[in-house]
């Protein structure tokens, strides 16, 4: 196997970026690795033979080590393109796409096959808690099934498609499909063109499994060259779950056509994460694992970090921090939260940080997805050079949610936003952090104040 010389952070959705008290710094992770950590960007980063660089999808022309790469005319290739011609060929590739759900539902995947026996290959971009001692974004198994999370994003500077239509889907996953990722794709059409080309990709003797909930996924059925199965809580699915029970974890029952699986439970909330447990089992019962072991393994199941992921306890106020940046998201985190902890206050403080979410696009939706919440606490607009036409108000959503009945406020700094929940959280209160990114260390710096 040829020598991969990382060029390069990734950009886009990847897993870094965060606080230490979510995450530990990615060049922590990688030096743990045994992995050569070169901060910053200089041409003599790339000196010396090097077989093969690869080139993150947020590098473009003018940095300083792409430009030495292309003088040197050094071979390069994007991430996708490198795990695909890496390890893909030879593999069973499952691939798990959709706007929401995919890290939980890859990483879920990835456990239900390692705990029944399949020893498979994982790729997830997040930390998936039951891989490595503190939890990993990736497992390197000898079976032949390869579970990789389909980012709809794009490739490299020099590749503007999908990075899922490089991972040769022998079975496809869908969650659902709804618009995002602003900054890549103008509208909802073209983000329903990617979906379309990841099927078509699919072969004869595979299996497309598509999330029936969403009315875009949905659409994907007629399309499929390979064997389809639906999934989801409506009466038509092939995998249905029914009699969902939540509290402190979540139980269902599992409907395979006119087959009854029965109770499967789970430490994940809400009915986002059954529909992801969903997706998860037939999987494994495609390539040919027991129910049991199945049910076995979700129980196991530890979750991935930052996916409503419990941070603190301090005084009876429990912290979380989720990675919602989407309003459906966000709606549907602040639902299951609901669900488990009833009538006690729950606090939403959100950073606007995504190129979506800071975009206008969705000021209404976000009106309707935090209307689940008590108290609002909204964050400055990370990207604040967008032109004020296109840029998310912080002003105008703290007038709609006032509108809802919900108390909301725009507090511009992370500072004053730990001043402020700190001196009004009472106990019992449920605070959930809501970014992409690692929010100025506002998960240590609330806890530190709380205390």
């Amino acid at each position: 196997m040829a020598t991969l010389a990382a060029l390069l952070k990734h950009g886009g959705n990847d897993v870094s970026g965060s606080d230490e008290h979510v995450y530990p710094p990615m060049s922590d992770f990688l030096a743990a690795e045994g992995i050569t950590v070169l901060e910053g960007y200089r041409p003599e980063h790339v000196a010396g033979p090097l077989d093969l660089v690869v080139v993150g999808n947020a590098i473009s022309r003018g940095n300083a080590e792409l430009e030495a790469v292309l003088d040197r005319h050094l071979r390069y290739t994007s991430l996708p393109e490198a795990i695909r011609d890496q390890w893909l060929w030879a593999a069973h590739s499952i691939v798990i796409a959709g706007t929401h759900g995919k890290t939980t539902t890859t990483s879920l995947t990835g456990w239900l096959l390692t705990a029944a026996g399949a020893d498979p290959t994982v790729l997830v971009g997040g930390i998936a808690r039951n891989f490595g001692a503190g939890g990993a974004s990736y497992r390197v198994g000898q079976g032949k099934a390869f579970v990789i999370e389909g980012d709809e994003y794009d490739s490299a500077y020099f590749d503007k498609t999908a990075k899922f239509l490089k991972y040769l889907p022998d079975v496809a996953v869908i969650n659902n499909i709804e618009f995002d990722h602003a900054d890549i794709y103008a509208n909802i059409d073209e983000v329903r063109l990617a979906f379309r080309r990841f099927v078509n990709l699919v072969p004869r003797n595979g299996l497309t499994l598509l999330g029936i909930d969403s009315p875009d996924a949905a659409a994907l059925v007629p399309l499929a060259r390979s064997r389809v199965q639906t999934f989801g809580l409506a009466e038509s699915a092939d995998w249905r779950a029914v009699d969902i029970t939540s509290g402190a974890d979540t139980a269902f029952t599992v409907v395979q056509g006119q087959q009854d699986h029965g109770r499967f439970r789970m430490s994940m909330l809400g009915e986002h994460n059954v529909r992801n447990a969903l997706a998860a089992i037939a999987v494994g019962v495609d390539v040919g694992l027991g129910v049991d072991a199945l049910r076995a393994g979700l129980a196991g199941f530890a979750g991935v970090k930052r996916r409503l992921e419990v941070v603190g306890d301090v005084r009876g106020v429990v912290v979380y921090d989720d990675f919602a940046h989407h309003p459906t998201a966000v709606d549907e985190t602040l639902k299951a939260l609901r669900r488990s902890v009833g009538d006690r206050r729950i606090w939403a403080i959100f950073e606007p940080r995504s190129a979506s979410s800071c975009r206008r696009v969705f000021q209404d939706d976000f009106a309707r997805a935090f209307a689940g919440a008590d108290e609002v606490v909204l964050a400055s607009i990370f990207r604040s050079s967008l032109p004020a036409d296109e840029r998310l108000s912080e002003a105008q959503l703290v007038a709609d949610l006032h509108a809802r009945g919900v108390a909301a406020r725009h507090l511009p700094t992370v500072d004053a936003i730990v001043a402020a929940v700190a001196a009004e959280a009472r106990d019992g209160d449920v605070i959930v952090v809501m970014s992409n990114g690692g929010f100025g260390g506002i998960h240590g710096k609330l806890l530190g104040a709380l205390r």
